[in-house]
Order: C-alpha cells, then structure tokens, then sequence
C-alpha cells in the first residue's frame, strides 16, 4: 500500500487497560537524552504602573523560581513518567549551571553522568517574568556557537559509551550548538547499526541532518519552514508529512499541531489524533513532554501509533499549568479514555 493515498485514521482508539501498561512499562527503561541544557528562571509579580523612564510596565518581583527547560526538562519528564534518563550536554562553569544540576537531582536525573562543564561558555538561562499570570518580558543568556572540539570529543565518547545500555535515545535539539554536524554524523549511524529507537524534536534550521531517525517530531511551523511552503489547509499538510518524511529518510514524521492535535505520518498512512487539552495555560514545554513520552514509549517498545496517543495525553496535562511542567505516570494513566476508533 502506498501510505500517500491511503486514507487518514481519525482519532486511533485503544483500550485504557492497554495503554495504562504501555505506561507501566516505562519502568526499567533507560533513554538517553542528548541536546541543549536550559535553565528557566521565572520572576512573579505584580504591575500597577508603568515607568517614569520609559513606557514599559514595572513589575514588583515577589518570588523567583527555577524550573528545567530544554533537554533537562526532556530527561525531567522521561524520569516523571517512570523511565530512566541518562542527560548529555553542556552548560558553563558558573552559578547558573550549580542551580541546573542541584535542580536535576531534586527531579531524579543524575547530572554527572554526560554534563559537561565548559569554561568558554555560558549556561543557558531563559528568565521569564510573569505578572498577574501573564508573561510580559523574556531575556535570554546563551552561548550559540557549536562545541569547541575538546567539548564535543568529550561528549562524543560519553555517548557512545552509554549505547549498550540504552532502550532508546532523544535528541533534543534547542539551536545553541550541541546538536552540531559532527556530533551526529558520529551518532546517528550507531544508533542505526545498533537499531535504538530516536526521537528528536528538531530545530528548523538543522531539520534535514537528522536523517533515517525512527520519528522527529516538528510542530506546523517547523515543518511548514523545513517544507518550505505555508501548510494552509489539510492536504497540504499531508503533502508536507508524507515528503518530510521521504526526504529524511524517517520511520516516521509526528506533526503537532496545538489545539488542532498531532498528525502522524508513517508507513500505515496518516493518523490524526485530536488534542487532549483540558485547558490550555502556556504550552512552553509541551514540544518536551511529547518527544519524551515517545521516547519514554519507544523503549518500552510501544508501537508507534500508541506511544504517540499518550504523549498526546501526556501534552494535554502539562499545558495546564503555567511555565514548564512534567506530566508523572499515574496523572498519564488516570488521563486516559477509551475514545472510537476513527
């Protein structure tokens, strides 16, 4: 069957019983998690005026917080659904990568395994400040620039040393010079020699590097930027899953696609899953949670179709709350519901 013309499965079902044990059977797996570290930092206040200096708004900052983001917020949510993460990255030798990895461990990820300290860089650190539950302003602190070479050979040896043990590996691909050519020109073909499920959530302007992964997973703009063409209307978006995917060689290509839900496209065809948001406060993070329950699912071997229908749940929970958040095993399995096959 030629997956292009098959028809589309609307809203896949399968039974709660089923998929609450493909959630159980998170436990004893162990997903490696490679990508750009974050720290997000939120200021809470209020505002009742505005500047005499400059017509911005002032907000009276009552309480700080500092939440994981990026791929330690990946490995967060990978360790809240039951799952082993094992993180690599890089952040700086400064006080913001102390306050990341105190954080790790308090979330259940081990950061001395593949962290790596570089005195050349900055940890990268989002501060978000939120008044009256509305974020107002963001600033940003990274360093952009590819792994000097002593960093990346490093990592590359960390890596290739935890494959033997991996059930599956996350790439999880921020844009601040982790994820670069030669690291994944060493990675990508061992993982393919030695058949570890990858998930990756990409970053637009390096989409086309990761060929012959078993699923990547952009949201419609991403893909839209990588196609090259707006996505209008359903066939075009069809037509933009089914080339994405023969252009990079896939398994598969996972569109989300915010309140109108996720479009799988595989060898089956193209499966739309409708969202499973409640209500929707922020969605930063919900690119996260999905990558990671997929990559959570692919090790415990759930088919596709399925590992894809809870990290829709999964996303339905965590855009829930305000700022980044994990969704934990039980929450995923009291989401669930029986819904008609479509």
């Amino acid at each position: 069957m030629n997956p292009t013309s098959a028809p589309t499965r609307r809203n896949p079902s399968f039974a709660r019983d089923s998929l609450a044990a493909r959630v159980r059977a998170f436990r004893g797996t162990r997903v490696l998690v490679v990508g750009d570290v974050i720290l997000d930092r939120y200021l809470w206040g209020r505002s009742t005026r505005v500047s005499p200096e400059a017509p911005v708004l002032v907000v009276d900052v009552e309480r700080e917080e500092f939440r994981l983001g990026g791929a330690a917020n990946v490995a967060h949510n990978v360790a809240s659904l039951g799952a082993t993460p094992v993180l690599f990255g890089v952040c700086g030798s400064d006080a913001a990568s102390r306050s990341l990895e105190e954080l790790l461990r308090e979330r259940g990820v081990e950061p001395e395994a593949g962290l790596v300290a570089d005195r050349a860089r900055r940890t990268t650190v989002k501060t978000r400040i939120i008044a009256h539950h509305q974020q107002v302003l963001r600033a940003d602190e990274e360093t952009r620039e590819p792994l000097a070479e002593s960093a990346r050979a490093w990592l590359t040896e960390r890596i290739h040393a935890a494959l033997p043990g991996a059930d599956a590996v996350i790439l999880s691909d921020y844009g601040k010079g982790v994820l670069a050519q030669p690291l994944l020109d060493s990675l990508l073909p061992e993982l393919s020699r030695r058949g570890i499920p990858t998930a990756v959530d990409p970053k637009e302007e390096q989409f086309f590097r990761y060929k012959g992964v078993t699923v990547i997973t952009p949201n419609a703009n991403e893909a839209a930027q990588a196609w090259g063409k707006r996505l209008r209307n359903e066939a075009e978006l069809v037509e933009a899953g089914f080339g994405l995917r023969e252009k990079l060689g896939a398994r598969s290509v996972l569109i989300t696609r915010g309140e109108d839900g996720m479009s799988l496209f595989d060898d089956e065809g193209h499966t739309h899953i409708p969202t499973k948001a409640r209500e929707v406060y922020d969605v930063t993070g919900a690119g996260d949670t999905v990558v990671a329950t997929i990559g959570a699912a692919l090790a415990a071997k759930t088919p596709l179709a399925e590992a894809c229908v809870l990290a829709n749940h999964a996303a339905g929970l965590v855009v829930a709350h305000l700022g980044t958040a994990a969704a934990t095993a039980d929450e995923l399995v009291t989401s669930l519901e029986d819904v008609e096959r479509g």
